[in-house]
């Protein structure tokens, strides 16, 4: 019951035209306008709050770097962390501690610990950021960087862990406004950007899109995957409320499978090459996953798409079933299942439910793509500027 609400609501918020939901979804409408106000309010009422010093904002005694959104999942947020803690770690030789929230499973948490187990890479998870940093800080000790002018040599893989901190990379950062950070970096979904324009829960906004005044870049994700004049579109939206801001193009560029639980193979991209495959997601945006998959050449993909951090349950895993029986009954052969790494890592174990048909993890990588003057290289010059 629960899930099925969360998918009415996601469609409202992702509706231009009211008149064309159904009777169930527009008597939902009062109530959740209703809630958008209460939202609203109590939003600009905590800015005020910290606007005019009644509440105290936290600053780190290391450069802080925020990678936030204005709307809900799907706009390459965590992505964007690790590109960052990877240039961080292995470019400029500096240990970064990422302060995570961890909800919806501390899926997001647990897959960013996975990838950079062994590395000079912390990985802070806990509400309170600031008191998650301060407990980091305190254990591992921090180091002035803000004399760095250029990367210095990386560090050596074999070099052990507790390297003192020297920047923090605030996840999903944008709203929260307690701390003050050196650089605040908007990512934006390109296969859906504003949906309805309005607040949560009518709409998909977390904040009005006048916000963009507060940020220092924008980074349009999916951005491989929409036309020209989408992303035209989307430009001028950003650029009426902020004309300096720098807007940069990313994508998810897949590199590799592994097969569930072996963590450790990586499969070649066309390990999928003609195969029937059914792509099961519990993300922000499942539809940039199935085109994905689409591109590798399958002979058929099906979809199976959950809300976003949904923990999959037993009845879930029956359901998968009953649709890959289906698919083997329609194509002769065992289809195959592909889901994304947050899927995997949110809870890997009952993915094992799914015997005798096989698990593949789609891994991918954020690039920085070339628009407009802006590439990756001058975004690490932004970065680099905000160290020092």
């Amino acid at each position: 019951m629960e899930e099925k609400l969360r998918k009415i609501v996601n469609q409202i918020a992702y509706t231009q035209k009211l008149s064309s939901l159904s009777p169930l979804h527009l008597s939902l409408i009062p109530l959740l306008f209703l809630s958008s106000s209460l939202y609203k309010f109590a939003q600009s009422f905590r800015h005020t709050l910290y606007h005019f010093g009644f509440l105290r904002k936290h600053r780190l005694p290391v450069p802080v770097i925020s990678v936030g959104n204005l709307t809900w999942g799907g706009n390459g947020k965590t992505p964007m962390v690790e590109f960052i803690a990877n240039w961080l770690a292995n470019d400029v030789g500096v240990s970064p501690l990422i302060l995570t929230r961890g909800y919806g499973g501390a899926d997001e948490a647990k897959m960013l610990q996975r990838h950079f187990n062994g590395t000079s890479v912390k990985i802070g998870v806990g509400a309170n950021r600031a008191a998650t940093a301060a407990s980091f800080l305190h254990r591992y000790g921090f180091v002035d960087i803000t004399h760095f002018e250029k990367p210095t040599k990386p560090i050596p893989k074999s070099q052990v862990v507790y390297d003192k901190i020297g920047v923090a990379i605030l996840d999903d950062g944008m709203q929260h406004i307690s701390m003050f950070r050196d650089l605040e970096i908007v990512m934006v979904n390109a296969l859906s950007p504003w949906g309805n324009h309005q607040l949560l829960p009518f709409g998909p906004l977390r904040e009005p899109l006048t916000s963009f005044s507060r940020a220092d870049a924008v980074v349009i994700h999916h951005a491989d995957m929409v036309q020209d004049h989408s992303l035209s579109d989307i430009e001028s939206r950003i650029l009426e409320t902020n004309r300096f801001l720098l807007i940069y193009l990313s994508a998810a560029t897949p590199s590799h499978f592994f097969r569930a639980p072996n963590i450790s193979s990586r499969l070649p991209l066309d390990t999928v090459f003609e195969k029937t495959v059914l792509c099961v997601s519990a993300i922000g945006s499942p539809s940039s996953f199935v085109q994905r998959i689409e591109k590798m050449g399958v002979l058929y993909v099906d979809s199976l798409d959950y809300s976003d951090h949904h923990q999959f349950q037993t009845k879930d895993i029956e359901t998968i079933k009953e649709r890959l029986q289906n698919l083997k009954n329609k194509f002769g052969s065992k289809p195959a299942i592909v889901v994304t790494e947050k899927d995997y890592d949110r809870d890997n174990e009952i993915l094992r439910g799914l015997d005798p048909f096989e698990v593949f993890v789609l891994c991918c990588k954020l690039q920085i793509l070339r628009h407009n003057g802006c590439s990756e290289d001058t975004f690490k010059m932004l970065l680099t500027r905000s160290l020092s």
